[in-house]
């Protein structure tokens, strides 16, 4: 929650929302009407008989939704990476944001880590701007009939795998959409960390983030844009701290550019959001938990850890 200068100059209590599809809804928080337009475009159809789908689906004025996937955005390190992606591409039902589940397989971007995630956004009330993470790696989804689901296996992470939808109908296989080798398909950048003027909804900056130094056999620290899960947080002097991306650092930013400012290595993935408080002498630290995620298969630790902010 926030108070919004409009442009006419109108202060206005607002709620921001981002989603995992991308839209950053900005509502006035005594009527739920839409500070910043939101519009009713075509969605597709084609769910399964026992399912149905709404003919438009909302879109905010302010968005991070991806461009729709093409075969062109298929890649691979290797030729047989990106002709192994290419053929799964025309294999798999697709058309666009909201392709529903089907038993053939569907193509799902955003995908399940959205393109915001439980970490949501960090908002700064006196800036009036948003900044958060977006993150863009496309999912598959297969329907599995009831009577056709495999015995359990060990599966651990809802987000890859079998999810069992035990009492419905169908289960569901997902997981990230990715090459034999285990590379996403689609090129990057995967991650961002982004910026949006809450009072005119327009983005202001999006940066890559995050290297494959943790996502390959090989330590490289190629800044390529990688995705993550977690949150940040925005200090009084406009400072964003955020970890969660698949490589083992937490970095500082400027709020106002996305500028990176500092970054430190970690001994798990941070896949938190960070907190900040200060002492009775005045001093301020930051905190993150650093323990890693299952679902994306970063460093698991068990650590708590502490930094002390310079003036």
């Amino acid at each position: 929650m926030l108070d919004i200068t409009s442009q006419d100059g109108q202060t206005v209590p607002a709620l921001v929302g981002p989603t995992k599809q991308g839209d950053i809804y900005v509502l006035d928080r005594r009527t739920g009407e839409a500070i910043i337009p939101v519009k009713e475009v075509p969605a597709p159809g084609g769910a399964i008989p026992e399912d149905f789908t709404a003919p438009t689906q909302p879109v905010s004025d302010s968005t991070f939704m991806p461009d729709p996937l093409t075969e062109k955005d298929m890649w691979g390190i290797t030729l047989f990476d990106q002709m192994a992606c290419r053929i799964a591409f025309h294999q798999l039902k697709y058309e666009g944001r909201y392709t529903p589940p089907s038993l053939q397989g569907s193509l799902i971007y955003p995908g399940n880590f959205g393109t915001f995630n439980w970490g949501s956004v960090a908002v700064d009330p006196e800036r009036q701007v948003m900044f958060g993470m977006p993150t863009y790696l496309a999912f598959t989804s297969q329907l599995i009939p009831r009577d056709e689901v495999p015995p359990r296996g060990t599966e651990k992470a809802s987000e890859m795998g079998i999810n069992r939808n035990i009492g419905a109908p169908y289960a569901v296989s997902m997981g990230p959409f990715v090459s034999p080798l285990g590379i996403p398909c689609q090129a990057p950048p995967w991650g961002y960390v982004a910026g949006a003027d809450l009072r005119t909804g327009k983005i202001a900056y999006k940066h890559k983030n995050g290297t494959v130094e943790d996502m390959t056999p090989l330590p490289l620290p190629f800044e390529v844009g990688v995705p993550g899960i977690g949150g940040p947080i925005i200090t009084k002097g406009g400072v964003a701290f955020l970890g969660a991306a698949v490589d083992n650092y937490f970095r500082a930013y400027d709020v106002s550019t996305g500028n990176q400012l500092w970054e430190t290595r970690l001994p798990a993935g941070g896949q938190s959001t960070p907190m900040t408080y200060q002492t009775k002498d005045g001093t301020q630290y930051v905190l993150i938990v650093a323990g890693g995620h299952g679902s994306i298969g970063t460093t698991p630790g068990d650590y708590v850890i502490a930094y002390k902010l310079s003036e």
